[in-house]
């Protein structure tokens, strides 16, 4: 079931709020909608739970797939579309992972990738979402890193992850 982004909030500085809707307007220009989030999200994971390396983890620690589903979807919805209705802490959340590291975090990527290349090969929405995943990978990778105390060194903790045109 697709769910729609929350309405834009309408309190707020006017040039803020033109900027959301510019950026929903991009999205939607290239394909990303709240159909296309469900359909990458439900892909991804997919996958996840079938495989060798990311699926004990996420097995460990979800027990019941529809609200976990139904977060990352809320997840996506306000990293590309601006939704605003996204609330958490991903950092948090995984730094709470014991062993997590780069190979993980690669593996993560070519398998999201992929998911993306399987509903849109070549496309232009999958390009701009997997950079986009690649972005928050690094992001999260780099924060690991720094709490395990790596120092300025975790700052390219995420050099090595794939880009999106690699897979």
């Amino acid at each position: 079931m697709t769910e729609a982004p929350q309405p834009l909030r309408k309190r707020g500085h006017p040039h803020a709020l033109a900027a959301r809707e510019r950026k929903r307007a991009e999205a939607a220009a290239i394909g990303i909608d709240p159909a296309y989030i469900d359909a990458f999200v439900e892909t991804f994971y997919a996958s996840v739970r079938e495989d060798a390396l990311l699926g004990p983890i996420f097995a460990a620690r979800i027990a019941d797939w529809g609200p976990h589903l139904a977060r990352m979807k809320t997840f996506w919805r306000g990293v590309l579309l601006n939704s605003g209705e996204y609330s958490g802490n991903p950092m948090r959340m995984h730094l709470a992972i014991p062993g997590l590291e780069a190979r993980h975090f690669a593996h993560w990527l070519e398998l999201f990738y992929a998911a993306l290349a399987r509903l849109e090969p070549q496309g232009e929405a999958a390009r701009a979402v997997g950079a986009r995943a690649r972005m928050i990978a690094d992001s999260l990778l780099t924060g690991i890193e720094m709490q395990r105390g790596g120092g300025i060194a975790a700052m390219r903790s995420g050099d090595s992850l794939p880009h999106p045109s690699a897979s």
